[in-house]
């Protein structure tokens, strides 16, 4: 066995993974792509340097804390050079997999010498509730690690190609994709499903999640800010979000409500949810960007599940 490198989503399951003690050194992804504009050259300056832009602008992280945090570990990544074997740790979410497809992106360009092999939770049993890593057993994650799948070089290809697109001016082009089921991403398919969905509606002018967010706020009816967020964690599907982007949207929808203790839908946000009005030319902003593409230069048609170049 030669020597081995994991690859985790996020710093919350890097805790548990060490406390396994499988070999190896471990590294942090710490990042979000599936916000804000990306690039194809992953890890290139123009690409950090387009990040950092995006996540100081919108969630005022500081530089010193895109160093410390993102970069660093991002150039440890870089100076681990001698593993001849990569586990990545990923989930089934629209997060999860874009970040997922970035990192085997880079590892195209620089770890070509390496087997690559890929731990991805979702669908553990019988049930249709999807999992994340931290909601499994130490047994149930060993299990998964000797029985990760090994991405054969069409695995690696495609999953590069698919990134490209992602971080391409035009939607389009991904929602063309169909050839999903002959590579090993089982859950990559929903997800860039989810992430088509997040263009504004030809119906109302928000895409899917701001829809559920007026949604959940008119069936729930959640008596303050802090239950409404745990409402919208709980029913987001598969995108993976944390509070700080439901936090985010919330600003964006402010309008639509006349209070958020408790949450009521003011008539406008009503009227909007029925698909009675359209909120397009009131949130129409130039520099929103989901991947590539500028999220207002498109809409989606739910009827017929497909884009239009506005």
């Amino acid at each position: 066995m030669g020597s081995l490198l994991h690859i985790t989503n996020g710093d919350n399951f890097t805790k548990k993974l060490k406390s396994l003690k499988l070999s190896g050194d471990i590294i942090t992804w710490r990042e979000m792509l599936c916000e804000g504009k990306t690039e194809n050259n992953v890890g290139s300056e123009s690409f950090w340097k387009t990040r950092f832009e995006f996540l100081n602008k919108n969630y005022k992280v500081s530089k010193s804390t895109f160093i410390n945090k993102t970069l660093k570990e991002y150039r440890s990544l870089c100076n681990h050079k001698k593993e001849d074997q990569i586990v990545l740790w990923f989930e089934y979410d629209l997060f999860c997999q874009v970040n997922l497809l970035a990192v085997i992106s880079w590892l195209k360009t620089h770890r070509k010498y390496a087997e690559i092999s890929l731990v991805c939770s979702g669908k553990e049993d019988s049930s249709d509730t999807l999992f994340g890593l931290n909601e499994l057993t130490d047994e149930q994650l060993r299990s998964k690690f000797e029985n990760k799948v090994i991405l054969t070089q069409d695995d690696i290809e495609y999953a590069d190609y698919v990134w490209q697109l992602y971080c391409s001016d035009n939607p389009i082009r991904l929602e063309n994709l169909t050839d999903f089921k002959n590579y090993q991403f089982k859950y990559l398919e929903k997800s860039i499903q989810s992430h088509l969905h997040r263009f504004p509606s030809i119906k109302n002018g928000l895409n899917e999640m701001e829809t559920n967010i007026l949604k959940q706020a008119i069936d729930k009816k959640p008596q303050s800010k802090t239950e409404f967020l745990q409402v919208l964690l709980k029913n987001q599907g598969i995108l993976g979000f944390s509070d700080s982007q439901f936090q985010r949207a919330l600003v964006r929808l402010k309008p639509l409500f006349t209070s958020f203790n408790p949450v009521r839908l003011s008539q406008k946000g009503k009227l909007i949810l029925k698909g009675d009005t359209s909120y397009y030319s009131c949130i129409q902003q130039n520099d929103v960007y989901l991947g590539g593409a500028l999220k207002y230069n498109f809409l989606f048609n739910s009827d017929t599940n497909k884009i239009l170049k506005l």
